[in-house]
């Protein structure tokens, strides 16, 4: 398994997390979370230097280096990348993109044991980002793509089996405006949940080991619409 490091600054979360395998033995997991607003900038590397001494680890044993690329905050996604792609280009090494909502699903997967995983960011200006996942094995699967719409507007496919959709992320605190048909598919919501690297880390993790590889001025943020750019900066 590679070394790899992942940052995230999408939200009003900033993390950084490593996952290491050394000697053949179990993979472990060194993770820096902590939710401040407005310092990304002054909080993400020093969260990097953190888990690379935690773990004992150098930079130059990293494999790879990946991030949360989107949808989320414009400041803070284009404070992950560029910080993510100045590592990279600097140790010559690839740079993976992972998606947020994607974190998000796995992380409700990772603690509740969820199949039927809807997530929602905040997008401003009255809208969300969301997409909907079917989780297995600690795998996920989309089952809707992602996109931004005002809340009014979600529609969700049929769940899988009798659990019912688990709705996570910031966007489901926007409830009284979502259809009723939607309210009415949801079992269980976690609105408090912001993405994290510990969940971007595994998923880059996964990319790499189906061989993605790209090179760091190859991966951009994704923002899913232009008008993003206007929303308030973390």
């Amino acid at each position: 398994m590679p070394n790899l490091l992942a940052l995230d600054a999408s939200s009003s979360a900033c993390s950084a997390a490593l996952l290491i395998q050394r000697g053949g033995g179990e993979p472990r997991l060194v993770s820096r979370f902590a939710l401040t607003p407005r310092e990304h900038t002054r909080r993400l590397l020093p969260m990097v230097d953190e888990v690379l001494a935690e773990a004992g680890l150098t930079v130059a044993e990293l494999d790879a280096v990946s991030y949360g690329r989107g949808p989320g905050s414009f400041t803070g996604l284009r404070i992950a990348a560029g910080t993510a792609q100045g590592l990279a280009y600097g140790l010559d090494l690839p740079l993976l993109g992972v998606s947020t909502l994607e974190a998000l699903a796995l992380a409700a997967h990772r603690r509740h044991g969820v199949a039927n995983v809807v997530t929602a960011m905040d997008a401003r200006m009255g809208e969300i980002y969301v997409a909907a996942w079917r989780c297995r094995d600690g795998a996920t699967e989309p089952l809707l793509a992602e996109a931004v719409m005002p809340p009014e507007q979600l529609q969700l496919p049929p769940a899988d089996g009798r659990e019912g959709w688990y709705a996570i992320g910031s966007g489901w605190s926007l409830w009284e405006a979502m259809p009723a048909e939607v309210q009415a598919a949801i079992s269980r919501r976690d609105a408090e949940a912001e993405p994290a690297a510990e969940e971007m880390v595994l998923l880059a993790a996964r990319d790499y080991a189906q061989g993605a590889r790209p090179a760091a001025h190859e991966t951009q943020p994704i923002y899913l619409r232009d008008q993003v750019a206007w929303q308030k900066g973390k």
